[in-house]
């Protein structure tokens, strides 16, 4: 039983508003970069929509996801009302606020600084208050997952928690260490300048806490897909989950391996030793094993589903599959364009191979790839399925949901794919212009069009996606069944201690953090010589 449908609904539309608008922004760019259009002779304005667009989608947006889906399991899988609904409206507030705030310096093009902040260029400070104020909104968030956990646990002692329950407080976690890093290069080092208490920054110092966040945010964003792999999924196919242990595994391991990472991304920068970058790349193989865990599970899942409706046979139980299914379409799609993005971070991760492709189009279309393609995908088909629970309403025009997602996976194949190759050669990212005039740019000229087809596909397919949801929010009421998770195939009774709680997931997590990112930051902190003079932007 969800008890506070209009908490969760006014975070999901609030997402799905912030969505639509951030959406064209990033069509438009593909668009004035590409030979269809004249050059726009301001390249603030490129910049400007780059940072609206990367800010939203990626902190505004999968944040607002994330913290409705979290609710709206809270509520279903504990069966209990929500224990601090005023606290979690103020956390509402604090992220809508908090983005207008970021958003009114952005479109003024004072802070045209990137989703990065890329120091030592130096914004208006409205801009990262902004910021802060939707991570602490997030963090609200967290807390009450926690909270709301202990009472269950308080009343049901000994009982295994709900995956659903459990995978939910387990990115909650992540995403609240993930989130110190950015959190501290902001308060200890671009705020204070941006409010001109200091006119110098260690820009070196302040890229290795970007990373703290940097890769991390990306497993944040990826918790409620996995989530709707496991616990939505094989229901809505008729199946089960394969292993409930093995599902808990996965997501442990995200808790573990997903945080000594991002320095992966900073191979090319000198104030990071050889040392370090090696153990962050070595971590980077590892996260790996969560997503094979999970594919092998799923597909087994499935596989269960299809051979219940009477699949035979190595590869027959294919046919039997229900592909009709919009469940069933996105999580296909979402596998496939996972798969091409996660063989790419394999690319990333590699200091030899990251030298050819470091800071070119690649890096934009394999982390396209993983959150637009992946990962968005599976968050249209959560909306999907809460939305007649949501709004007392049935989902309108199954036909227009496949469409959809249609669109989605072909335009994001259609984007990403010639990005990755003119990335091989050589194209640079960032770059508000190319002239296709240019005989070594011209053999690029058809891949970048054909990327910006394909961002008026995705544009196309995120207005029908926002239709389907206003058609569905307008239709006549239903009386839809009680929601559910999927069940495992065979039925948890008892989860060992460490399969059913995190202090010593969370210990670890704390501790691989703070070796693998304690002496490098310590190190630049104490070096007086390596500030930089800050760059304001929209100073002449």
């Amino acid at each position: 039983m969800l008890h506070n449908r209009r908490l969760i609904l006014a975070h999901f539309w609030l997402a799905f508003a912030t969505f639509g608008l951030a959406l064209p922004l990033g069509a438009w760019q593909m668009y004035v970069r590409s030979p269809l259009s004249p050059w726009i002779s301001n390249p603030e304005w490129y910049y400007r929509s780059l940072t609206a667009h990367g800010t939203v989608m990626g902190y505004v947006f999968p944040t607002l996801v994330a913290m409705a889906f979290g609710y709206a399991i809270s509520e279903a899988s504990l069966k209990q009302a929500l224990v601090g609904v005023r606290w979690a409206w103020t956390g509402f507030w604090l992220i809508a606020v908090g983005a207008v705030i970021a958003m009114i310096p952005v479109s003024l093009g004072r802070a045209s600084v990137l989703y990065t902040f890329y120091p030592p260029l130096i914004g208006s400070a409205l801009y990262y208050i902004g910021v802060v104020m939707v991570v602490v909104g997030s963090w609200i968030w967290v807390a009450l997952m926690s909270i709301n956990l202990r009472v269950w646990k308080r009343a049901n002692p000994g009982a295994p928690v709900p995956l659903a329950m459990f995978a939910n407080v387990a990115g909650s976690y992540l995403w609240a260490w993930t989130a110190v890093g950015a959190a501290l290069e902001l308060l200890l080092q671009i705020i204070p300048v941006a409010l001109g208490f200091k006119s110098t920054i260690d820009a070196g110092l302040a890229r290795v806490f970007f990373s703290w966040t940097l890769h991390a945010i990306v497993y944040f964003w990826l918790m409620p897909t996995y989530i709707a792999y496991y616990t939505i999924v094989p229901r809505a196919i008729g199946g089960r989950v394969f292993s409930d242990s093995m599902a808990r595994i996965s997501f442990i391991l995200f808790l573990v391996v997903a945080m000594p990472i991002g320095i992966h991304h900073a191979f090319a920068d000198p104030q990071v030793g050889a040392g370090f970058k090696f153990i962050h790349s070595t971590f980077t193989a590892l996260v790996a094993l969560p997503t094979l865990l999970t594919v092998f599970t799923i597909l087994a899942s499935v596989e269960i589903a299809a051979r219940a409706r009477g699949g035979r046979g190595a590869f027959g139980w294919l046919t039997a599959l229900p592909w009709r299914n919009p469940m069933m379409l996105a999580v296909t799609f979402s596998f496939i364009m996972l798969g091409f993005g996660g063989a790419g971070g394999l690319i990333n991760m590699s200091y030899q191979l990251d030298t050819s492709i470091h800071n070119t189009q690649w890096i934009t279309g394999h982390f396209h790839l993983i959150f637009g393609g992946a990962i968005v995908i599976m968050y249209f088909a959560i909306a999907y399925d809460l939305w007649p629970h949501l709004t007392g309403r049935p989902l309108v025009s199954l036909g227009l949901v496949r469409l959809q997602l249609w669109l989605w996976f072909i335009g994001m194949i259609v984007t990403t794919f010639p990005w990755h190759y003119v990335g091989i050669l050589g194209m640079p990212r960032r770059m508000s212009f190319f002239d296709y005039t240019d005989p070594a740019l011209a053999n690029e000229a058809v891949s970048v069009v054909l990327s910006a087809i394909g961002g008026f596909i995705l544009v196309a397919s995120g207005i029908l996606f926002l239709v389907v949801l206003i058609r569905s929010h307008l239709a006549s009421p239903s009386q839809p069944e009680e929601y559910r998770f999927a069940l495992a195939v065979h039925p948890t009774t008892r989860v060992p201690a460490a399969l059913n709680s995190y202090g010593l997931w969370v210990g670890l997590m704390v501790a691989l953090t703070i070796t693998n990112y304690g002496y490098p930051i310590l190190q630049l902190a104490i070096r007086n010589d390596t500030s930089v003079p800050a760059v304001y932007v929209g100073e002449r």
